[in-house]
């Protein structure tokens, strides 16, 4: 009965694939965006999104923490909408401008492994997509879907546009991933979500748990953690950045070395919030429940 469930799931989800191609890029795009600006806003998660501006911005007009969040949501949908035609958003489509190539011709020449790391920055799927086309061979991480019929046209559809070499999260994934470094190849993870363990960092001033993964592949394999961000610009375009990588030191404390990266990168992500806040994934919870708690104790103070 559950595998009935997830190929009955699985065809639905293909449907919407099929009907979100059929529309080209703009359209589906589009209304993506229509979809979830119109019924994001009725759904449990807009309490989420508007807490997590309140810890982002305290001093920011509720008002304008509303329009933000409005615009939040349509920018969200415009990017679950692009997954179905990634292929046709490669660098190769003209949709992409790619500030700091130079950066990825010089990992490509050198051949040595490097831990790209970013966030969940508007359609965050370029990254993956322009490393590849860039002809840097790279593992990317990335969680199952329950279904396992979904994830499977999820995986192929991510192989229309070069995406073949995965790593699951998790023990499994960690091992992959370090096979994959001594090969040579590169690593991309993403570092801006709630994780449980870790290093106790700062994001906007208030404690969260980061995963230490990329700090110490970067560290075991005397590479940088090379940072990249997207950014939304009209008419379904993108300006994706190559920064100047994060060089991590190697000393005799290395739980404070890792920390330090950890630290680097969430602040690297904060920055690229605050410079375009419509374009991260507010949706998503997170901060510790304590600091979550510490906002509800705050609203209800007389």
């Amino acid at each position: 009965m559950q595998d009935l469930a997830w190929r009955a799931e699985a065809a639905g989800f293909g449907l919407l694939i099929a009907v979100l191609r059929a529309l080209g890029v703009e359209r589906a795009s589009a209304f993506g965006g229509w979809l979830l600006r119109t019924l994001g806003p009725r759904t449990g998660t807009q309490r989420t999104v508007l807490r997590n501006l309140r810890i982002a911005f305290p001093d920011m007009d509720p008002a304008q923490r509303l329009r933000l969040a409005a615009d939040q949501w349509e920018q969200t949908g415009r990017t679950f909408a692009e997954l179905a035609v990634m292929d046709r958003l490669t660098p190769a489509s003209g949709r992409i401008e790619i500030v700091g190539a130079e950066r990825f011709e010089a990992i490509r020449q050198d051949g040595k492994p490097v831990v790209f790391v970013s966030g969940h920055l508007a359609n965050f799927e370029l990254m993956a997509a322009a490393i590849l086309a860039a002809g840097i061979p790279c593992q990317i991480t990335y969680r199952a879907a329950n279904n396992p019929h979904v994830d499977a046209m999820i995986r192929r559809n991510r192989a229309r546009y070069g995406v073949k070499l995965f790593a699951p999260k998790g023990g499994d994934g960690a091992r992959e991933l370090l096979a994959g470094m001594q090969r040579g190849e590169s690593v991309a993870l993403m570092n801006d979500q709630k994780f449980s363990e870790g290093p106790e960092v700062t994001f906007f001033g208030q404690p969260v748990n980061a995963a230490p993964g990329p700090s110490r592949l970067a560290l075991r394999f005397g590479t940088v953690l090379q940072p990249l961000s997207v950014t939304r610009l009209p008419g379904v375009r993108f300006r994706l950045t190559v920064h100047e990588p994060i060089v991590l030191t190697a000393t005799a404390d290395k739980s404070a070395d890792i920390a330090r990266g950890v630290q680097a990168v969430t602040t690297f992500v904060e920055d690229r919030v605050r410079e375009h806040p419509v374009d991260w994934f507010w949706v998503h919870k997170r901060w510790p429940d304590a600091v979550y708690a510490a906002l509800e104790s705050e609203a209800t103070r007389p």
